[in-house]
């Protein structure tokens, strides 16, 4: 009886024991690949952002409904050109690989995106990405922040602009 306990005590703790797969990484070559994407934005350099894509891939701007890496490409190029510097804090983002239950790949980016608009108005503006990987490549990617001051911005800048004009049409 005495050998039937020790055994069955041997055979719970070597089960409990087994190794585990992991599951988090801080670092691996997923997270560098969003990282180079990351900095190709930063850059406007939009051919090396778009070559960290499949061909398929979907991305997903704060909806359920996917746009084409092209439509992002011109909706970030026309952005962008409303602001005269803009990028992440290097200090306080955080990325994170995760293999989900089923094995898939994912790669988690929390940020603080700041920018100058090019009438001196500066944002600073939480992100979030979610960013699915197949074969070293982005397969979709999920972009979550709160645009509202930036689009108020826009919009204003927008107004401004058309003001102008409007006011130089009548001096003529």
């Amino acid at each position: 009886m005495k050998n039937l306990l020790v055994l069955g005590i041997l055979i719970i703790f070597l089960t409990s024991c087994r190794e585990q797969k992991q599951r988090y990484f801080a670092e691996s070559a997923e997270t560098k690949t969003l990282e180079a994407g990351i900095a190709a934005y930063e850059s406007g350099d939009w051919d090396t952002w778009k070559s960290h894509f499949a061909d398929t891939a979907k991305i997903y701007v704060n909806s359920k409904d996917a746009i084409t890496l092209e439509t992002r490409i011109k909706d970030l190029t026309a952005m962008t050109g409303a602001f005269s510097s803009y990028g992440f804090e290097k200090d306080d983002g955080y990325i994170e690989m995760v293999l989900d239950k089923d094995d898939e790949t994912w790669v988690y980016y929390w940020g603080q995106h700041n920018g100058t608009m090019v009438n001196g108005t500066k944002l600073s503006i939480p992100v979030h990405l979610a960013v699915q990987f197949a074969d070293g490549k982005i397969t979709a990617e999920h972009v979550y922040f709160d645009g509202t001051e930036m689009n108020a911005a826009i919009s204003a800048m927008q107004a401004e602009a058309e003001a102008e004009a409007e006011t130089e049409s009548s001096d003529e």
